[in-house]
């Protein structure tokens, strides 16, 4: 039987940051943190049906570990409709240092999932490197060019095989002082497959070299992103 008190009334869109104190913590302990902040903000939060009911929200991409977040997304659904600015407000004290909520907006409750709709995204990395951005260009022109890139990359315990290429959108990098150079990756992120940025700086040679990242926009299908 339904519980109808669980119908959703209203699904929020939430744009968040996630910064420098939280980057090396799991995607897993990210959800488990908005969970908690759920709870002590008191969000009439809708919760999934059966034996172990869940809150309802998903977030639109999980952040690889070490990267931090500019305009990242979630969705929560609630059972009784609430302000925009009085949701921001409940969560902004319920959040630790380093999430921080800039803006809600209300979506159709049959719009489509954030994560069906995620189609790229885009990544800056900032780099130490003694050699000229000239040289790190031409290194990423090579890549562009290579037909394939076969890459291997652990899943769920087992090693898989899958070719980086069609991953990589776009790539770019400009000189910035103290011998550092920034670099930004568009590439793929999508239920067809995703780019990490981590496994693009390694095949140019650079993984050692970051210093930071961070994912600076996220792509949807028909929709221009912020950032």
């Amino acid at each position: 039987m339904n519980d109808h008190s669980q119908i959703p009334k209203q699904r929020l869109r939430v744009t968040f940051s996630k910064g420098e104190p939280l980057k090396y913590i799991s995607h897993l302990d990210v959800a488990r943190t908005w969970e908690r902040a759920f709870r002590r903000a008191g969000l009439p939060l809708a919760h999934s049906q059966g034996f172990n009911p869940r809150p309802r929200y998903q977030l639109a991409a999980a952040l690889p570990v070490g990267v931090t977040g500019r305009v990242e997304l979630l969705d929560l659904w609630l059972t009784e409709p609430l302000a925009s600015e009085e949701a921001l407000l409940r969560l902004r004290r319920a959040l630790p240092p380093g999430l921080d909520v800039t803006d809600a907006a209300e979506v159709d409750l049959s719009a489509p999932a954030l994560q069906a709709e995620l189609c790229a995204a885009d990544y800056r990395a900032v780099v130490y490197s003694p050699e000229p951005v000239e040289a790190i260009r031409g290194r990423m022109q090579a890549l562009l060019a290579a037909p394939s890139l076969p890459r291997r990359r652990q899943h769920k315990g087992d090693w898989q095989t899958y070719d980086l290429r069609p991953l990589i959108l776009s790539l770019a990098a400009e000189p910035a002082p103290n011998g550092e150079a920034i670099l930004t990756m568009h590439l793929q992120s999508s239920p067809q497959g995703a780019g990490r940025p981590d496994e693009v700086l390694d095949t140019l040679g650079l993984s050692l070299a970051t210093r930071s990242m961070e994912r600076i926009a996220l792509h949807f299908v028909g929709h221009t992103p912020e950032s």
